[in-house]
């Protein structure tokens, strides 16, 4: 989270001084000549011209600008839609997976998918290699940290090692991690030999049935209210 957090904040002060595409010149709404727009007003209208002119005063398009950085109204308002939607995709992904497990997901894509089969694409090897490759994710990620903390075990002196040494430490580091996943791989085709998998055809690779429970209908129901009335209220808004 608070890696995520940094990295959000940095996508919105760049994207906030960066340019806000349109490529034009900003002018004040208000004239330079403050005195002709005082003297153009009748004594009828000089409460509301005055009114009008303070409500104007208040907008400014330029939010900021001194010197190569200028922030103004767009490029925050992208920079704020870009930033919030960096965070919920990668949050969410990371949320969704921790807590869902990697059979159920691909059990849901290969329910979804079962209309591509019309078409004599290989849906349940597509949906298997999907599995296997979430089962890889945390032997890779497991493998990576027994790698660095042997790495820091040793107490390598990194500046008698210079530039050069260090690049060769870290070459010998990857090496290694490669050689290590491809014998976790070769294990896992081993595993899956022995238990006689010869095709997914053959083969039940489903580990259970989708079943809608009271949670599902439940959460169903609150997103058909949620997008009613967002589309409801959109309409009205625009």
């Amino acid at each position: 989270m608070g890696w995520l957090l940094v990295l959000s904040f940095m996508v919105l002060a760049l994207g906030a001084i960066s340019p806000d595409g349109l490529g034009i010149n900003y002018q004040s709404r208000l004239p330079p000549n403050q005195q002709v727009s005082t003297q153009l007003a009748t004594p009828q209208n000089t409460k509301s011209n005055s009114e009008t002119a303070s409500s104007k005063k208040q907008y400014r398009y330029v939010l900021f600008n001194k010197g190569p950085v200028k922030v103004n109204r767009r490029s925050l308002d992208l920079a704020i839609s870009l930033s919030t939607i960096v965070f919920t995709v990668i949050y969410s992904t990371n949320l969704y997976l921790l807590t869902t497990a990697p059979e159920e997901i691909t059990s849901g894509i290969e329910s979804l998918m079962q209309p591509l089969r019309r078409f004599k694409i290989p849906v349940t090897e597509i949906t298997l290699t999907l599995t296997l490759s979430l089962r890889f994710i945390p032997l890779v990620l497991e493998e990576i940290q027994n790698l660095i903390r042997s790495v820091m075990t040793r107490a390598i002196n990194w500046k008698k090692l210079g530039l050069k040494g260090g690049a060769k430490v870290w070459l010998i580091v990857i090496e290694r991690l490669l050689e290590n996943l491809l014998l976790r791989a070769e294990q896992m085709a081993n595993a899956m030999m022995v238990r006689g998998f010869t095709s997914p055809n053959e083969h039940r690779v489903k580990w259970q049935e989708l079943q809608l429970g009271t949670g599902d209908w439940l959460a169903i129901v609150i997103l058909i209210i949620f997008w009613s009335l967002r589309i409801a209220l959109g309409t009205e808004v625009s």
